[in-house]
């Protein structure tokens, strides 16, 4: 028999599984993860125990107290766009790592080039709606910043022709194709940015890590680079990425947490109106929304977009009526319009461009109900102009308003703006910003407004603004629709 000093043991080590998303670890392998609920990300990894990481010997930069930390370093630069910098909370932060996703052909790379040119040019140019677009030489008197370009998806004279095409000319601004990841940083080493916008991050790769461009390993490896990179040079970097189906962005949801700023471009493909929304802002708020022009030339940036989303008819018509809808912390003018017809079906339609249907229903219902208007049996069809998305409950007395100047065929007054929420009850709730909304209204030349009964009262009323608060649906109706 064998002794039992001679015996040896061996330890079979079981295998775990991680997720790539989140790091969810498991015993046994999932198609779904439990921790993140994303599918196919749970993978085998080595078991056994790895070893602690221990302190390191020497640190190269001791801390030191927050007071003494020069914030100046992270001063903002403007980036000659209004309603960029708008969003961005005043402009670019040095060795920020800023995202922008959007859908394909929104406006992205449009954006971006134009960007990169006027930060180039060093001055913070005050553009308007209109923008002439023609090559502006960079003045000796301004300071030069150099700006890298690096495209994955384009050629560089691809890129060369969009520039020409909205002026993004600029003697610093570089352009390069590249799709290497070590090539990419080889040219940050040479160039060395103020500035560098990547185009896009899921078309760049590294030869020292397995899988395919725009894969989760490789984003994963691109963007910590990438973020090193401009963390050490405190560079600004810009970084587009795609999104999926679902609208998301594409990759792992790690890309956003490592990132300082996640913007996102929205527009209609039909509409020239674009709007920049800062998802995520570690350097500013989160509610502000920048609104731009996309144009054959390029893409403007819009200082005053509200008269883009009101219709300028000379003669009063029934069934319009004016609100003011807050975008973030901005307060836009909307029109809303609606018009009923004797149903021909038994069933009555109901179409709904620009707002909630829901919310169109049971607005319907509370008109008919409180109001006494008999308009269940008719067709109704209730829009905005320009193309705006409504979805704030502030419009609901301006819908309502509109329903019932169409109902009874009697144009409301001109100049005229109503906003406030209508409950079920038919009375009138107070709703956020009134301030800055009647304010906005007396900015644009309007001088009648109807606004909810706030406790705190309605403040400073701009002069030539009159300004009358309801509580019910009933006394808004008296009010614009007096009976002889």
């Amino acid at each position: 028999m064998e002794p039992m000093s001679a015996r040896t043991k061996t330890t079979k080590i079981a295998p775990t599984y991680r997720c790539t998303e989140c790091g969810w670890t498991t015993a046994k392998w999932v198609g779904r993860c439990s921790e993140c609920q994303t599918w196919g990300t749970v993978e085998e990894t080595a078991g056994g125990t790895r070893a602690r990481t221990r302190a390191a010997t020497s640190v190269q930069k001791p801390a030191q107290p927050i007071a003494e930390v020069d914030s100046r370093v992270a001063a903002y630069m403007s980036t000659g766009n209004p309603e960029f910098d708008r969003v961005l909370g005043g402009g670019l932060v040095p060795g920020a790592v800023i995202l922008m996703a959007g859908e394909p052909g929104v406006g992205k790379s449009t954006l971006l080039l134009d960007v990169a040119a006027t930060f180039a040019r060093g001055a913070a140019e005050a553009t308007g709606q209109q923008k002439v677009h023609q090559i502006r030489p960079t003045r000796p008197d301004q300071p030069q910043r150099p700006v890298l370009y690096i495209t994955g998806e384009e050629s560089a004279a691809q890129v060369k022709l969009r520039a020409d095409r909205i002026g993004a000319i600029a003697d610093t601004l570089y352009l390069t194709s590249e799709t290497d990841l070590g090539t990419a940083l080889a040219h940050m080493e040479q160039v060395d940015p103020a500035l560098l916008i990547i185009d896009s991050v899921q078309t760049l790769a590294s030869a020292e890590v397995e899988g395919s461009a725009g894969g989760i390993t490789q984003v994963r490896e691109v963007a910590a680079a990438i973020i090193a990179e401009a963390k050490e040079r405190n560079m600004c970097t810009l970084l587009v990425g795609h999104v999926t189906k679902e609208g998301t962005i594409a990759g792992p949801r790690l890309l956003e947490h490592l990132v300082d700023v996640v913007c996102q471009f929205e527009g209609d493909k039909h509409s020239n109106i674009r709007m920049l929304r800062a998802i995520k802002n570690r350097f500013g708020p989160t509610d502000e929304v920048g609104c731009f022009d996309m144009h054959e030339d390029g893409i403007a940036p819009v200082l005053d977009p509200s008269g883009m989303f009101v219709s300028s008819t000379p003669h009063p018509v029934a069934g319009t009526c004016v609100t003011v809808t807050m975008e973030g912390r901005r307060p836009l003018l909307a029109e809303v319009q609606a018009l009923l017809d004797q149903a021909v079906a038994p069933a009555p339609r109901r179409t709904v461009s620009g707002l909630d249907s829901a919310r169109i229903q049971m607005l319907l219902a509370v008109l008919q109900r409180r109001a006494g208007l008999n308009v269940g049996k008719l067709d109704c069809y209730v829009s905005t102009v320009g193309g705006a998305k409504i979805a704030e409950p502030a419009a609901d007395l301006a819908c309502v308003m509109a329903l019932a100047s169409a109902a009874q065929n009697k144009p409301l007054p001109r100049k005229l703006a109503v906003f406030g929420e209508v409950g079920l009850a038919g009375e009138v709730r107070a709703v956020p910003g009134i301030r800055q909304r009647i304010a906005e209204v007396g900015r644009l030349g309007f001088t009648h407004v109807l606004v909810p009964a706030s406790p705190t009262g309605v403040g400073e009323v701009p002069k030539g603004v009159t300004v009358r608060e309801v509580t019910t649906l009933g006394e808004a109706l008296a009010l614009l629709f007096p009976q002889k």
